[in-house]
């Protein structure tokens, strides 16, 4: 799909991997709208890139269906969705407190897993509704954030690993149930990246899991997961898949 002048809209792009990921589509010629709870850092983001911001809680219905409205009243129907808003709350399934309140495990599932899902269901709606494109009659593509914690969840990762697992094996039948519309789904699962969230955990924390990495040895760089979503608009035969981004990492329980 031809990513200039395409109207692409990126969940959680007010930091880290959504507000690289709005830069690299802008660059590209993509109108970008940033939906963020942050509304003062999806504006800055916004304006940089000429673009517009607006607030959103994915996890709320209403939320999402006004926010949606607005970009395609102001921009047009959206071609590009990513989805970049999550949380991350580590916490062992019981404790010197006791059992994990179902309330904290709750909240991942609804922000990661039934949040992209919320997005995806009225972006996808949208798409229906846009002229196909080029040989394939392509009308869209929507790129979902995973984790590599889908497949090596850590101890304390239980409602993470969970909400991302959710993501991974959504892919393949979202991918199946859009296709007559020519809506394409794609995952992409990275490895610890270099953003905000991350950058709490003490040093020897990050260190440690850069010890753990093969290949390149390092932090995924945000603006790293933003290429390869440029990639995967661009390359019409990526769908119902998955890609790790992560130098070969594979977690170990710690």
């Amino acid at each position: 799909m031809e990513i200039n002048n395409s109207v692409a809209v990126i969940s959680g792009g007010a930091s880290g991997m959504g507000a690289a990921t709005a830069r690299a589509l802008a660059a590209l010629g993509a109108r970008v709208a940033i939906l963020d709870r942050d509304l003062l850092g999806a504006k800055k983001i916004a304006d940089e890139l000429h673009g517009i911001a607006i607030e959103c809680d994915v996890t709320n219905a209403e939320s999402v269906v006004n926010a949606l409205t607005e970009i395609e009243n102001q921009l047009g129907i959206p071609r590009i969705c990513v989805n970049c808003a999550g949380i991350v709350r580590g916490r062992r399934i019981v404790n010197q407190q006791g059992a994990m309140p179902l309330d904290d495990f709750r909240e991942v599932i609804e922000v990661n897993l039934m949040g992209t899902f919320n997005v995806m269901r009225v972006v996808a709606a949208q798409m229906t509704k846009a002229a196909p494109l080029n040989d394939s009659e392509e009308r869209g593509v929507i790129i979902n954030t995973a984790s590599i914690a889908a497949y090596e969840g850590q101890i304390g990762q239980c409602a993470y690993s969970a909400s991302k697992g959710g993501i991974v094996s959504l892919t393949l039948p979202a991918a199946r149930d859009l296709a007559a519309f020519g809506i394409r789904v794609m995952t992409i699962a990275p490895g610890p990246v270099d953003t905000p969230m991350l950058q709490k955990i003490p040093e020897e924390g990050r260190k440690a899991l850069v010890a753990n990495v093969p290949f390149p040895r390092r932090l995924v760089q945000p603006a790293e997961f933003a290429k390869l979503v440029c990639h995967i608009v661009d390359n019409a035969m990526l769908n119902g898949e998955v890609i790790r981004l992560d130098g070969a990492l594979r977690m170990q329980p710690k």
